[in-house]
């Protein structure tokens, strides 16, 4: 018998689409990870942005602050940029970056507007009620997501969805150029933020296993 399309997860509509669902850019990776879903979902929301690090990675943030640097301007540190902290505290008027949506277990967006392709980038902070509709010339608007989906019984997809749309065609043509050329160094970060997701969910797993293990062990002794 065959199945039912309509049960299938991966048919069910996504938050992304109604942060964003018109787009001119976008980046998409995925990773398959050795958890379950709830697992890999609760990595992805408490990840760290500013803890990711690799060769390239690093590379690729410090460049970003370059023109800052050549300006002799401070590049801004912040402690942390957890997503959770997007969803879990109240907003600050100079986070440029906002929730747009959270289906626990499975999906979770933010996004942001700004004047990106300036040397120092140009933020406008837009809450999340009007985001979707925001759409005041001159900007680009930025929503990503992570994506859960279910792999067999104990693996999962982890997929990372960027998208662009601008707010008029000068916008758009400036935030294309500026694309071309950071475009490969965006995939250097999506992945990395995946393999970042994917050490975490599988230790997190490995150590639930040993635990259930040594529980198991006690209970025969």
């Amino acid at each position: 018998m065959n199945a039912d399309p309509t049960n299938d997860t991966a048919a069910a509509p996504l938050l992304l689409d109604s942060a964003l669902p018109e787009f001119r850019f976008a980046r998409l990776e995925c990773v398959l990870i050795a958890a379950e879903p709830l697992v890999v979902y609760r990595a992805a929301r408490a990840l760290d942005l500013l803890a990711i690090h690799s060769p390239l990675f690093d590379l690729v943030t410090w460049a970003r602050g370059v023109p800052d640097r050549l300006c002799r301007r401070p590049v801004p540190t912040p402690p942390s940029m957890r997503v959770a902290d997007l969803f879990d505290t109240v907003g600050k008027p100079d986070q440029p970056w906002v929730p747009l949506g959270e289906n626990p277990g499975r999906d979770i967006v933010f996004g942001a507007v700004g004047k990106v392709w300036k040397p120092a980038i140009e933020w406008r902070r837009v809450e999340p009620p009007v985001f979707a509709g925001f759409d005041e010339p001159g900007w680009a608007k930025m929503a990503a997501a992570f994506v859960v989906h279910p792999y067999g019984t104990q693996r999962s997809l982890l997929i990372y969805e960027a998208r662009i749309a601008c707010t008029d065609p000068e916008s758009t043509a400036r935030f294309g150029r500026y694309w071309t050329l950071v475009s490969p160094g965006v995939g250097v970060v999506v992945r990395a933020t995946l393999q970042a997701v994917k050490k975490a969910a599988e230790g997190e797993r490995a150590r639930s296993a040993s635990a259930d293990a040594r529980s198991s062990g006690g209970d025969e002794t």
